[in-house]
């Protein structure tokens, strides 16, 4: 998730300005016109993320600029009667699309430090979430003295997972 202080704008700026002025030129308007509803897309984003709603994290970002300018070029086009088609009938911003994506990323993460993680640690969430398996037979399994030190323990495992996320998402 993307905050108001880990947002970078001018780096998103200046990475996908080309790409959607490409983009918005495919459709025949000028360079003038792409350039002004790219920016106008930039300042609804910075709203949304002024508004504390959930963005998709860094790589998912640009995926989420380009769909608002691309409703944005549509809107245009609509109105200066140059599309075809009614916006009714576009597709909305692809919400369900970059909902999976950002999704998709966040079990590559959980993947990528999961096995950066100790064993033991590796060990009882594999149990616990993979393999489904309750506390007492984790207890079993592992030797432990009870479940609320198995519990304690997962409870470890889980915050080091989160803050190495956290780290990475900086």
């Amino acid at each position: 998730m993307i905050n108001n202080k880990s947002f970078d704008l001018e780096r998103v700026y200046t990475e996908n300005r080309e790409k959607f002025i490409g983009f918005a030129l495919g459709y025949s308007v000028s360079k003038e016109t792409a350039i002004d509803i790219y920016q106008d897309a930039v300042v609804a984003l910075m709203e949304q993320i002024k508004k504390n709603k959930p963005i998709a994290v860094k790589s998912s970002v640009a995926t989420y600029l380009f769909a608002i300018g691309k409703y944005m070029l549509f809107h245009y086009l609509k109105k200066e009667k140059r599309l075809t088609v009614e916006i009714e009938d576009l597709p909305e911003i692809e919400w369900d699309f970059m909902e999976a994506a950002q999704k998709e990323e966040q079990v590559g993460l959980l993947q990528l430090y999961y096995e950066k993680m100790g064993e033991h640690c590796k060990k009882i969430l594999q149990l616990f979430y993979y393999e489904e398996k309750k506390l007492e037979e984790i207890v079993q399994l592992l030797g432990y003295e009870n479940k609320d030190v198995v519990k304690s323990q997962k409870s470890r495992c889980i915050k080091q997972l989160k803050t190495l996320i956290a780290e990475h998402n900086g």
